[in-house]
Order: C-alpha cells, then sequence, then structure tokens
C-alpha cells in the first residue's frame, strides 16, 4: 500500500482554491469594461484598491471631448467596481474637468 504524504495532498489543495486576481489585471479589465459602455477614450488608470469585503474599486481618468489644442480637453474621473472575478459591478463619474485644471474647480 503506497504511504500518502502531506506535501502532495497540500499541492493539491492549493491546486483547487480559485486564482485571485492582480491589481493589474483588475485595472486592464476596468479599462476594457469601461471603455465599452461610456464610448471615451481612457487616458489612465489612476487608482486600483482592494476592497474591505470583496471586490475591487479602480479610478480611471477618461478623456470626454477631445479640443484643440490639447490643454483644452475636457477630462473625467470615473470610479469603477469590479468583483473578485474582475467584472462590472457598477461606474460613477465623480469629477469633470478641463486638462491642466487645478484642483478645486471642475464642472
Amino acid at each position: 500500500m503506497a504511504e500518502h504524504t502531506g506535501a502532495s495532498n497540500g499541492a493539491r489543495q492549493r491546486r483547487q482554491r480559485p486564482r485571485r486576481l492582480a491589481a493589474a489585471d483588475v485595472a486592464r479589465a476596468a479599462v476594457t469594461q469601461i471603455g465599452g459602455l461610456i464610448d471615451h477614450d481612457v487616458e489612465s488608470v489612476i487608482a486600483v484598491q482592494r476592497n474591505d469585503d470583496d471586490g475591487w474599486q479602480v479610478g480611471v481618468e477618461v478623456v470626454e471631448s477631445h479640443r484643440i489644442p490639447d490643454s483644452a480637453d475636457i477630462l473625467a474621473i470615473y470610479e469603477i467596481c469590479l468583483d473578485d472575478d474582475g467584472e462590472l459591478l457598477s461606474y460613477r463619474r465623480t469629477r469633470r474637468y478641463a486638462r491642466g485644471q487645478t484642483v478645486g474647480r471642475s464642472r
């Protein structure tokens, strides 16, 4: 009769646990999903934070209106909530402003 070791048992248990998404994976998922919903160019990811409960909160900066010159573009910050699998739960625009505008004055 073969003897089972704890090491192989532990390895099997590790494989069965679902893989948690890394922050970079969550950021990419947020950019892809919000881009399909709001039809604006995502400029950058400005925040990624794991929630205390389950899921993630991601902040992205979006170009809502391209202008000439570029310094007159209208940008917005969106807050995106995703579940542990990277699926969109909700989003909302939290700020809208002209590129280069200082903090404190928003539209």
